[in-house]
């Protein structure tokens, strides 16, 4: 049975299609109203295909991520390695480009590279990142940074400083405050014009903002983590949709992850569902606007995880781990609202930049 799985998966990825960036078909999207483009782009650290059938069948077979009708499959790996981590993948989705692994925001060749924020930024688009892990780890990092090592935090914390995001949400405060060359960042950010808050509840007027909810790490959602990423991402889009271009917000699950890493199945059910809670935020706020692409995928598998047993009527599963590692194969992608279409197929994780720029009706200048 095994052997007949690994055939498989193999055969799915051989599906997987490499080819030009300058090559990627895209349809145009229709544009019939004067409002602002939106992306709201959703990430779910490690969530496979098995960890979104678990989820579904402990909810009901419910789930908000089903809502969705275009379904595509990304092929994930790094330039260096079959098996990629969350710093390459993420740049792969902020800057179109294949890097190395463990790197952020670099080419191969240790250049930086520019990213979707640094591009749509100083054409007015409104930006946003949210995080249940630090907002130095390396998913959000991959948004802002230019580090060859994803695991610097102090490093990718100055890298925030300059990069006029509106509003980002995460722990990692003490990668501002309490730093081993003790600069004090917090005071650099209320600098660079932004409130810098600890509570969501403390955010008023109209300033860009920090949002430093947790001095480390956030913690699980059992241990009283409570409904931040839902919570963070509707604050966030009250604000960012006052933008007349538009907005793009990155909103990542990273202790989907960390749950499989973990090998712990109870671990990560209770992500999923808080996940899949801030996805339906999204999508009900896209259904709402009209004008707002919401994307939601995984920069990469963890654990090797697969459903061996399960009982839909009493809504449980019997889930096993191959690995306490990242694996290889793809992962879904599911795309509601307007250019949703163009998201359908099989390609590679990079591509996905450029389908967000074909959205937003953006060039990259080379």
């Amino acid at each position: 049975m095994k052997k007949l799985i690994f055939i498989f998966l193999g055969a799915l990825f051989l599906l997987s299609c490499s080819r030009n960036n300058d090559n990627v078909e895209l349809k145009p999207v229709n544009d019939n109203s004067s409002n602002g483009r939106n992306i709201i782009f959703m990430i779910g650290d490690g969530m496979g295909l098995a960890q979104i059938s678990a989820a579904r069948t402990v909810n009901g077979d419910e789930l908000n991520i089903l809502r969705c009708k275009h379904i595509g499959l990304v092929s994930t790996r790094a330039a260096d390695k079959y098996v990629t981590d969350s710093g390459a993948s993420g740049t792969a989705y902020s800057c179109g480009e294949k890097v190395n692994f463990y790197t952020l925001g670099i080419d191969t060749e240790g250049n930086p590279l520019t990213n979707i924020f640094e591009i749509i930024s100083p054409l007015g688009f409104s930006t946003g990142l949210i995080t249940t892990d630090r907002i130095t780890g390396a998913t959000p990092a991959a948004f802002y940074a230019h580090q060859p090592d994803r695991f610097k935090f102090e490093l990718i914390a100055l890298d925030i400083l300059h990069k006029d995001i509106d509003f980002f949400a995460g722990g990692g405060r003490d990668n501002f405050d309490n730093r081993s060359d003790s600069l004090n960042l917090i005071d650099s950010l209320t600098a660079e014009k932004y409130q810098v808050v600890t509570n969501l509840s403390g955010i008023e007027g109209d300033k860009k903002v920090a949002a430093l909810l947790y001095a480390g790490e956030p913690p699980k959602m059992s241990e009283n983590r409570g409904d931040m990423l839902s919570s963070a991402l509707t604050v966030a889009l009250n604000r960012l949709s006052r933008s007349e271009k538009g907005f793009f917000i990155m909103a990542e699950g990273a202790q989907i992850d960390w749950a499989g890493h973990d090998n712990d199945q109870e671990y990560l059910l209770k992500e999923m569902a808080d996940f899949d809670k801030a996805v339906g935020v999204a999508l009900d706020f896209a259904q709402t606007d009209g004008n707002t692409l919401v994307v939601i995928l995984a920069d990469h598998e963890t654990g090797g995880y697969a459903l061996v047993d399960g009982d839909a009527a009493s809504n449980t599963v019997v889930g096993e781990f191959v690995s306490n590692q990242h694996t290889g194969i793809m992962v879904p992608v599911f795309a509601y609202g307007p250019g949703a279409e163009n998201f359908t197929g099989t390609y590679e994780n990079n591509e996905v930049f450029y389908k967000f720029l074909n959205f937003l009706g953006v060039k990259k200048n080379n």
